[in-house]
């Protein structure tokens, strides 16, 4: 019998293919990280330049080749991913001749020191996770792809985080200043604290001691949980009968019912306008109770129809077997096994409700019961200061955060509870 002698891995540094897709990679990273980093740095300091994103392009070219040569085990030591990080300074320093992001040295120093830092330290860590184990010399097919899915995913979680957070961070940073510091620099997103907690919040103090907005946040809330409670009371039993009952005209009916979100809003405006003006509901709260459920009644009667549907309906049939109508059946069985969806269905409508505008700007006219999304834009005029405007978006915007995160936790909860042993 012939023995096939193997030749065993190398322990040392290879260079081949996946030298160069880690050089490649890199070469992205460093790109990207720069561009997202020196961003943030001019939002903080004010101090805004160019990143030089080709430069980091470069550095991260080289510190790329430095970690695709190098043994796959090594790669996530911190001995290698300092050297790595330290080859990454030392050449962007060299390209940018010794401005790293665009300023000069004697330009917040300190902030660029720690930006440095950062742009290094992501940069070589997340280089490091994309190459995992890709090897320094001939690589599969696979590998290739494997590492290409596992850069796109890295670039594409910091871009897509960049993009939901730096809107954010520019509407609270913009929040907290006053009208003498947005005139003097309108791009400068750096915190003072020199006149204090109250000069700090001035245009969340003024925002509620002068334009009311204690009271939309009330008007807000009332609406939206009444649009929550109206909503359940219709969907559940709508969606309970075309889930489990039998009669003529169901099946059309089931697929007929989000054909209301074929019409846009904006389509149903006038008419409605028209209609409510006759009735006297137009500049009333009692109008827009009407119109919110309307429109989210068809979808969550859709999302419970679904839920209810994978119930065991033995479990249903065991009650009214033990003598539940099926109004007891629906309380005592149905509805606590469905409270996952219910909760999901509740924060959906919620925020459809909170943030809609469209209906509220053209049926609301009196100050007294503008909702939260009507008085935001009451704000948006010539008269009123930027800040109490992007004051105001962000109490529009934190509270639904805060609901979200206290009702994430039933989105997540399974139906383990309602499952039948066969």
């Amino acid at each position: 019998m012939a023995v096939i002698e193997t030749t065993p891995p190398r322990d040392g540094f290879a260079f081949g293919t996946g030298t160069i897709i880690s050089a490649v990679i890199g070469a992205l990273a460093g790109f990207v990280i720069m561009i997202v980093v020196g961003v943030t740095l001019g939002l903080i300091t004010g101090a805004f330049s160019a990143p030089p994103a080709g430069a980091a392009g470069l550095a991260g070219l080289i510190m790329g080749a430095f970690l695709g040569a190098s043994p796959p085990v090594t790669r996530s030591s911190n001995r290698t991913r300092l050297i790595a990080a330290v080859f990454l300074v030392i050449v962007h320093l060299i390209a940018t001749f010794a401005m790293p992001f665009g300023l000069p040295t004697n330009i917040v120093p300190v902030w660029q020191v720690m930006a440095l830092v950062v742009f290094a330290v992501l940069t070589t860590i997340g280089t490091s996770l994309m190459i995992a184990d890709l090897p320094s010399g001939q690589v599969s097919r696979y590998m290739a792809e494997a590492a290409f899915i596992r850069t796109m995913k890295g670039l594409g979680f910091v871009i897509f985080t960049v993009m939901v957070a730096l809107p954010f961070y520019v509407m609270v940073m913009t929040s907290l200043k006053n009208q003498a510091q947005l005139l003097a620099n309108p791009l400068d997103l750096s915190i003072s604290f020199a006149g204090g907690f109250e000069g700090l919040f001035s245009s969340y103090i003024e925002l509620f001691t002068q334009f009311n907005f204690g009271r939309y946040l009330l008007v807000s809330f009332v609406v939206s949980t009444a649009t929550v409670l109206l909503t359940l009371l219709f969907s559940i039993p709508g969606a309970y009968a075309v889930a489990r009952l039998r009669f003529t005209g169901r099946q059309a009916f089931a697929r007929s019912i989000l054909l209301i979100y074929m019409v846009p809003a904006i389509v149903l405006v006038i008419p409605l306008y028209a209609v409510f003006s006759q009735l006297g509901l137009r500049n009333s709260l009692i109008g827009l109770l009407i119109v919110y459920p309307a429109t989210t009644v068809p979808v969550a009667l859709y999302m419970l129809k679904g839920y209810f549907e994978g119930i065991p309906a033995e479990l249903e049939e065991a009650g009214l077997m033990d003598g539940l109508t099926r109004l007891g059946v629906i309380i005592k069985i149905t509805l606590p096994l469905a409270l996952p969806a219910l909760a999901s269905v509740s924060l959906y409508v919620f925020m459809i409700a909170w943030n809609e505008f469209l209906f509220a700007f053209m049926f609301l006219d009196d100050p007294s019961i503008f909702t939260l999304s009507r008085g935001v834009v009451s704000l948006n005029s010539s008269e009123v200061p930027r800040q109490h405007l992007m004051a105001g978006a962000v109490v529009a915007t934190v509270p639904v955060l805060i609901v979200f995160l206290w009702l994430e936790r039933f989105l997540v909860t399974g139906l383990t509870a309602g499952s039948v042993k066969g």
